[in-house]
């Protein structure tokens, strides 16, 4: 069979921090080779899928000798021989081969990146394009972007408390304008920064490092920038807010560290609340603690009619946590990140249910990231209506930008039009809220 695995390899190369991480190429009988690299994450879900590291003193304990191992020993001789037509079949043997919850026995590095090769060396066996290959036939087009400008908390040394402040173009009527507007604003916001004196750097996803003495005084200077790059903010541009707020809960409540300040649940969320009616803000990713699972659900009650409250480490992509989280009321749309949860299918199962339930849903690369593309075809071929890769800057974030432009190119009219305020499950009421009061 020329779609049978003939061939398995790791190697280690270096992520976007660099950092190692692990890459594995699928070659075929035929000949045909998928080739993918694990991305890493720097804020993590404690439910998540775990990477295995070597520990010790190489590279901080972060080499990844023992994820290559698992590749070239357990899971190659699971896979050698098997055809790639069925990757639900090949995903559940890595699966049960690894044993664990969270892939801890040979590595949710060393397993997702198998996953995503096995899927592109069947795109290349069948001459498509990986997003054709996953689409199976059904109609498809580019997602609408969401785009760091400022970095902060894991990302950023947690100069800011509020890990991502980004852009979604919502008045963009193609994937390439998206882009156009978004870069504007990035150079709008470095001018800004520097003129200032508040530019400290670049964080890890690209976005700009500043120095503001509080987190709404970023969101303020993002609202100016928006404005300042010749557009409206809401009609034009909104602002999308990942919170990653495990990071700073201490105890029953949440300490902001820029501010030194301690609020409780009800503060915190008073004060978010509150940031949503006098800013653009149209979506909020993890708004709670992953654990505060009532103060999630009494947030969404409070706000999901008019935002977009994404479940990140609350979710973990997993389909069994966003079913239980739509029957809670806890979000309505769902952050989906193929190595949170392992393998391709338990991601698109996971995006299956936010669809089926009625939610958004994003598709996500993470912090540490390659120059793989892989993440930009899932989002496609899958039919989901978000995506975000970081900011726009950095040559792996980049490439995953440039990489839907050329997409759209191949999808042909309408591939670039973009699904705008239909990617939001809140998107129809919102707009005619918005219309009355005009």
């Amino acid at each position: 069979m020329k779609d049978a695995i003939a061939e398995l390899r790791a190697r280690r190369i270096f992520d976007s921090r660099g950092r190692p991480t692990i890459e594995v190429d699928v070659i075929l009988k035929g000949g045909a080779l998928g080739r993918a690299a694990a991305p890493a994450g720097a804020s993590r879900g404690s439910r998540e899928a775990i990477d295995l590291r070597d520990g010790g003193a190489a590279f901080g304990g972060l080499d990844v000798k023992r994820a290559l191992a698992a590749v070239r020993g357990p899971i190659a001789a699971a896979l050698l021989g098997r055809s790639v037509e069925d990757q639900a079949a090949l995903d559940d043997l890595l699966v049960q081969l690894d044993g664990t919850p969270n892939k801890s026995r040979l590595g949710g590095n060393a397993i997702v990146a198998t996953s995503m090769a096995v899927a592109k060396a069947r795109a290349s066996s069948e001459r498509r394009p990986l997003w054709l290959s996953l689409a199976d036939d059904r109609p498809v087009a580019l997602p609408l972007p969401e785009i760091q400008i400022f970095g902060g908390g894991a990302h950023a040394g947690g100069l800011l408390d509020v890990q991502d402040f980004m852009v979604v173009p919502l008045g963009a009527e193609t994937f390439s304008r998206a882009l156009e507007m978004t870069a504007e604003i990035y150079r709008c916001a470095g001018d800004l920064l520097a003129e200032t004196g508040r530019l400290a750097g670049v964080a890890d996803e690209g976005g700009f490092w500043p120095v503001f003495e509080t987190n709404e005084a970023a969101l303020e200077a993002l609202a100016k920038t928006i404005e300042r790059a010749g557009f409206r903010p809401f009609d034009d541009v909104g602002i999308s807010l990942d919170l990653a707020a495990t990071q700073f809960r201490r105890d029953n409540g949440y300490r902001l560290a820029r501010e030194d300040r301690a609020l409780t649940r009800e503060e915190w969320m008073a004060l978010l609340l509150d940031w949503t009616r006098r800013y653009p803000i149209v979506s909020v990713e993890d708004p709670l603690a992953e654990d505060d699972d009532e103060g999630l659900a009494e947030f969404t009650a409070e706000a999901g009619a008019r935002l977009q409250v994404v479940g990140d480490d609350f979710l973990v992509t997993s389909a069994d946590r966003i079913r239980e989280a739509q029957k809670s009321g806890a979000c309505n749309a769902a952050l989906i990140k193929p190595n949170q949860v392992g393998t391709l299918t338990e991601a698109r199962d996971a995006l299956s249910v936010a669809h089926e339930g009625g939610w958004g849903a994003i598709v996500s690369a993470r912090s540490g990231e390659t120059e793989d593309t892989t993440i930009v075809h899932l989002a496609v071929g899958w039919g989901a209506k978000q995506i975000k890769v970081g900011s726009f800057s950095r040559s792996e974030r980049m490439a995953k930008w440039n990489e839907g432009l050329r997409i759209a190119e191949e999808i042909g009219a309408g591939g670039d039009v973009l699904p705008l305020r239909s990617a939001f499950p809140w998107g129809a009421v919102q707009r005619l809220a918005k219309d009355d009061q005009r």
